[in-house]
């Protein structure tokens, strides 16, 4: 499927589907999720479409419980829509969660050699392999760390460095920095901006910090809550180094907070339909 099929589809395509001339790297066509047995309650995602250009990173907003990890497990094929076209095109999806989720027994050089071995790496390639990847995100001399002894964002910074491993071409990202302080977390913003101006990655990242929103991604899209939909865009253009400190940043992120306020309080304000007994 092409972008342009997708507008030929698509009602309200030709205003809510970004122009580009890059190649999509993410495709949802109008897709609804329901969960076996919620049959009673909103549907999880409804009728949502959205397209990531190539290259491309994407901030995903809302309120809690509206659908942006089940998109995300979507799009890395964990799940299966109920309705719709969920597709990949850019090439291989890695999903990284808020932990880690790295093998304990495992050294850090280790966890990134299974991610190598699973994609039919001959053994004798992977050690520097895995190296030369954990040198990519600033772990260079780690390989031999065992998981206790590294710090929350070293951990991440493993975790990356096995996506990387998998030779994925799109990165899925479920608000990953949410469990760290704000001085790492800073840090690791900005290794994770070299990492995608480096790699050319395709990026969507989940976050509940606005301003970690706008600091990172090229647009922001807002979510409702049940039913999970699109109800607004901004395309981040701000002059000058961003920063979560910067002027252009806390603007942009006040603007978008009073937006998803608004959301939370039409939300709160609609009428729960009660299941029948």
């Amino acid at each position: 499927m092409t972008l342009a099929t997708v507008k030929e589809n698509q009602q309200w395509a030709v205003a809510d589907v970004p122009e580009s001339d890059v190649a999509p790297a993410i495709l949802l066509d109008r897709v609804t999720k329901r969960f076996r047995g919620d049959e009673t309650r909103p549907a999880v995602l409804q009728d949502v479409s959205l397209t990531v250009a190539e290259g491309e990173f994407v901030s995903l907003l809302g309120a809690s419980g509206c659908g942006k990890s089940t998109l995300l497990s979507l799009v890395a094929g964990l799940e299966k829509p109920t309705s719709g076209t969920v597709a990949a095109p850019g090439g291989r999806a890695a999903l990284i969660f808020q932990e880690p989720a790295l093998f304990p027994w495992l050294t850090a050089g280790q966890n990134v050699e299974l991610a190598l071995k699973l994609r039919g790496v001959a053994r004798k390639e992977r050690r520097g392999q895995a190296e030369h990847l954990l040198d990519r995100v600033h772990l260079a001399g780690q390989h031999g760390s065992r998981v206790h002894e590294l710090s929350g964002g070293m951990r991440q910074r493993v975790a990356l460095a096995r996506a990387l491993g998998q030779e994925a071409r799109i990165l899925l990202m479920d608000e990953p920095f949410a469990a760290l302080d704000a001085i790492t977390r800073d840090v690791l913003h900005d290794e994770l901006i070299r990492v995608w101006e480096e790699t050319g990655l395709s990026i969507v990242f989940v976050t509940h910090n606005v301003r970690e929103a706008v600091r990172l991604g090229q647009r922001v899209e807002l979510m409702s809550s049940r039913p999970g939909r699109f109800v607004r865009r901004w395309t981040v253009d701000i002059d000058g180094p961003r920063r979560i400190e910067s002027a252009g940043v806390a603007a942009l992120a006040s603007e978008i907070t009073e937006d998803l306020r608004r959301e939370i309080r039409r939300h709160a304000a609609v009428p729960r339909v009660k299941a029948s007994s």
